[in-house]
């Protein structure tokens, strides 16, 4: 495994993460204890270091789940990151919740579900721009910091938003996360600019393209209706998997696995900290952590 520096925190976190969205249910899979403890049992074997839930990953079941582990195994050597904004309702069903005395009340939730007493990155999760330009909230959560609760302040970046990296830096966030894969490469004027210049960690999400780049879809592949990929158009999945023959045919070497190019394409692009793809099972969390073998570094 390889190690990086996540921006202004002065963290060391693994280039490979482990993305948690699925322990919460919307990605085909009803997930149990025993099979998120072999996950995170596997992460912990391959040198992985980050972490990253969110409290409307289920209701903080993702979180539960982690918690749990963390409470047998401890979680000393776990750099955590969480969310906040979100409430969870049903599948794909949430209502925003960015009022400053609310995002208390969930992150006192999120410690209790996480079973600890410290979160490493708050993120403010892709909400609208009018909730992120909050002075209260941030004031608030600066009183967080204070009290030992938070570590270090993170926003989630998403692109139906004016917030670009560096007005986020200007409130005190350190890390950014952003969507950010070889199919969508929008973040390169966006964000990644601004968050070099600031020194902010960048995180990576979704490398994998939901998944799409990982190699085992073709323009055949369909998906249940308990998956999220099976909410979007037709026409868009079409599109999106002629374009990743194109990238199979053009880009990655012969012999590599698909998933490992695509994730360390990602890493190489200058100003990416790490990606935080998700996994479903042990082996692909060890597919996962084979890709920093690619890296030019």
């Amino acid at each position: 495994m390889i190690y990086r520096t996540l921006g202004k925190t002065n963290k060391q976190v693994s280039v490979i993460g482990l993305g948690t969205w699925q322990f919460g249910g919307e990605w085909g899979i009803d997930y149990t204890q025993s099979m998120v403890d072999d996950i995170m049992e596997e992460s912990e074997r391959c040198g992985i270091t980050l972490v990253d839930t969110a409290e409307c990953y289920g209701d903080h079941l993702s979180e539960k789940f982690i918690g749990d582990y963390f409470s047998r195994n401890g979680r000393e050597r776990w750099f955590l990151a969480t969310k906040f904004g979100h409430k969870f309702h049903d599948f794909l069903s949430r209502t925003d919740v960015f009022q400053a005395d609310k995002v208390v009340e969930q992150l006192d939730l999120s410690l209790r579900a996480l079973k600890t007493d410290y979160i490493d990155l708050y993120q403010f999760h892709s909400g609208p721009d009018d909730a992120f330009r909050n002075d209260k909230l941030w004031t608030l959560l600066d009183k967080q910091i204070s009290a030992g609760k938070i570590r270090h302040l993170g926003c989630s970046l998403n692109k139906t938003t004016q917030i670009q990296a560096e007005e986020a830096s200007q409130y005190g966030i350190e890390v950014i996360q952003i969507l950010y894969n070889r199919l969508d490469r929008s973040a390169e004027q966006r964000h990644l600019p601004a968050a070099i210049k600031d020194n902010l960690g960048v995180l990576a999400r979704v490398p994998l393209a939901s998944g799409l780049l990982s190699g085992k879809y073709n323009l055949k592949s369909t998906f249940p209706d308990n998956d999220v990929r099976s909410k979007q158009s037709a026409n868009q999945l079409k599109e999106q998997l002629v374009e990743v023959e194109k990238i199979r045919n053009e880009e990655v070497p012969s012999g590599v696995p698909m998933s490992q190019w695509a994730m360390a394409w990602c890493l190489d692009q200058p100003g990416v900290t790490a990606v935080i793809p998700g996994c479903k099972n042990p082996e692909q969390v060890r597919m996962n952590a084979e890709a920093a073998d690619l890296l030019k570094e």
